[in-house]
């Protein structure tokens, strides 16, 4: 399959590489090298609505400031590659139309949750990124990384690997994370502008959403609910809200950590982490997906609503 995709790469005219909605650092990381390596031929589409901004922690990378967003894209290309996408529901919009109408379909990815939605499909389920797939999908077809790419490829997975600590880390990750940066990754400067240059917006609104926490089950269960009018309040802006949960997965008595970020009148964002549970399990109840121990989904209700339903599904998991 690894061969198959780079000739459909090397036949393509016109390519446009999608992330995911509410993008982060490994889906950013590996739409860049993709677009790195392939070069004019190919265009990033972020997955933003009209007048959001992909995650300023993020502006380092190359690619991004020239990138399309959901109110400018054209329905121009006839090869479609998503990447760190581990569903279709997570291609929205025109972003849909494009991949329903293009000749080629390609899925990369490493969600242990993804069903392959596309006409060609490489899912290495529990990976530790999709910048790790990528990696091995380099190296196995003898293709050369170049710096750029190697930059954006650590990227990829320094941040989905939680500066890696997460379990997904194995050997062969630290292995590759090592092969990139003997092709002259700076990890130190790197590891700075991902996690030691936030905004004050961001750090003191994530203080506040702390404090507001509330426990249950002798302290197992840890929730918090982002509410709009609190955003408004501090400044902040939707991906001020990541790191939230895992701060609250590292209390020791916490099992269950989850944030609850109201999206509209009748929708709830919901990001729930765990110790040692598999919350796939959970969020699969509400159509969502992630890794075993970090997953999300999207619950139809109000905040204090999707809250009820939620916690009813979580406390069958303690």
């Amino acid at each position: 399959m690894i061969k198959k995709i780079f000739e459909l790469i090397d036949n393509a005219e016109r390519i446009l590489i999608i992330t995911h909605v509410n993008p982060d650092g490994d889906t950013l990381g590996s739409a860049c090298a993709l677009k790195s390596f392939i070069g004019g031929r190919a265009d990033i589409l972020l997955q933003l609505p009209c007048g959001k901004k992909y995650p300023e922690t993020y502006e380092f990378l190359p690619y991004l400031k020239e990138a399309k967003t959901l109110d400018n894209v054209q329905n121009i290309y006839d090869t479609v590659i998503c990447v760190d996408v581990a569903s279709i529901d997570r291609v929205v919009e025109n972003a849909r139309d494009i991949f329903d109408s293009a000749g080629v379909t390609i899925n990369i990815d490493h969600h242990k949750t993804n069903k392959g939605f596309a006409m060609y499909n490489h899912v290495l389920g529990g990976i530790s990124s999709a910048g790790e797939v990528l990696y091995e999908m380099f190296e196995k077809n003898g293709i050369e990384i170049t710096p750029e790419v190697a930059r954006c490829l650590y990227v990829s997975i320094l941040t989905d690997t939680g500066c890696f600590k997460y379990e997904t880390v194995t050997p062969r990750t630290l292995e590759i994370a090592s092969n990139l940066a003997k092709l002259g990754v700076d990890t130190s400067d790197i590891a700075r502008k991902c996690y030691d240059l936030k905004p004050r917006a961001m750090v003191l609104f994530q203080a506040y959403c702390v404090s507001e926490a509330k426990f249950l089950c002798n302290d197992k269960i840890a929730y918090t609910i982002v509410r709009k009018k609190d955003m408004e309040r501090f400044g902040a802006k939707d991906e001020h809200t990541e790191g939230i949960c895992e701060n609250l997965r590292s209390i020791k008595t916490v099992e269950f950590a989850c944030v609850l970020k109201e999206t509209s009148p009748d929708a709830t964002k919901v990001s729930l982490r765990s110790k040692e549970k598999d919350v796939t399990e959970i969020v699969k109840k509400f159509g969502g997906g992630g890794h075993i121990r970090a997953a999300g989904c999207t619950i139809r209700k109000k905040a204090d609503e999707a809250l009820k339903v939620l916690l009813e599904e979580i406390k069958k998991h303690l």
